[in-house]
């Protein structure tokens, strides 16, 4: 409970709501019932070009100034240099396996893509649009002909290519997972054997699954969670102090710990467990080097092309529906 304090120190009254997946917390957002949100980078973009959220103020935030630099003003949480996001906390999309059937041990991404097949029906992958970027990412240090060099930003071309990898991964497919306890069971059970992860996934896998995360050799996408104000908040004072309160070092180890991911500042990690930053990889550099955070796809290029459209997140959802078959 990180909430019963701030209600006590503001007199702020927090009514939350629990959401699965990007597209659900957007539609949640727009009702207009919520203050405040807290955003991948796969939403905020979007969240930005519909004018549902307010640019913020940092100086009214102090304890911004203690956020990692390499989460601030980044791609997926600013605009023309206005912030519209305060992060919260990051993680990457690891590469999971059973060390007793998936052998040798791998260090690629391949294993779910170009080699697959060996494990037929027991590929798990993570079930969003988004997941597009992993293949881009794999073809980008696999099949470099297609100058793929973010995977956020695919023209038609390299758009295609990924579809076209993500289809053939299809057949290997047992399930595309967004609910992180059913992976957990699903790996539990042995009906997955490797595929896409999260680092609270591993933690909580019991041990006689025998189970192994890593950050294969070509890196992999990320997040970065970032609250966002509305632009219609109707209490902003209250918003601006939980932005605030939510980056303090006690209440972002809290939260953070208990979803599962690196926190945002490193004074958190005074406050966590016995080892939370270091299993998290918290504010470690060379680690978050190789994350590629998650960012909405837009039509000019994040890249920064400028000859050529961008294949935006509308035509990123109708690919992974036909993906998915």
């Amino acid at each position: 409970d990180w909430v019963s304090d701030f209600e006590k120190s503001t007199g702020c009254q927090v009514t939350s709501k629990s959401y699965g997946t990007s597209d659900e917390a957007i539609s949640l957002f727009k009702s207009g019932d919520y203050d405040v949100i807290a955003a991948s980078g796969d939403a905020t973009l979007r969240l930005i070009a519909s004018g549902e959220v307010a640019e913020l103020n940092t100086d009214l935030i102090p304890s911004y100034k203690d956020v990692y630099p390499f989460l601030k003003a980044q791609k997926w949480n600013s605009v023309d240099g206005k912030v519209y996001g305060v992060p919260h906390g990051y993680g990457a999309n690891l590469l999971m396996y059973n060390t007793k059937v998936v052998k040798p041990a791998p260090t690629s991404w391949d294993v779910v893509f170009d080699k697959g097949s060996a494990y037929k029906g027991k590929v798990t992958a993570y079930d969003s649009p988004i997941y597009i970027a992993d293949a881009a990412l794999y073809l980008m240090k696999h099949n470099p002909e297609l100058a793929i060099t973010n995977p956020y930003a695919l023209d038609e071309t390299q758009l295609t290519a990924a579809v076209d990898l993500l289809k053939a991964q299809r057949a290997n497919i047992g399930e595309y997972w967004s609910d992180y306890l059913k992976s957990i069971q699903s790996f539990t059970t042995g009906d997955s054997v490797v595929g896409t992860t999260w680092q609270v996934i591993k933690n909580y896998t019991p041990a006689e699954a025998n189970v192994e995360a890593i950050l294969p050799s070509e890196g992999a996408t990320g997040w970065s969670d970032s609250w966002m104000i509305s632009s219609k908040a109707k209490s902003p004072n209250c918003a601006y102090a939980w932005l605030n309160y939510i980056d303090s070092p006690k209440a972002n180890a809290a939260a953070t710990e208990y979803f599962g991911e690196a926190p945002a500042t490193p004074d958190a990690c005074e406050y966590g467990s016995e080892g939370f930053c270091a299993t998290y990889n918290a504010g470690d550099v060379e680690f978050e080097k190789q994350i590629w955070y998650w960012t909405t796809p837009i039509e000019k290029c994040l890249d920064g092309r400028t000859d050529v459209k961008c294949t935006d997140y509308a035509a990123w959802t109708q690919a992974w529906l036909e993906i998915k078959g």
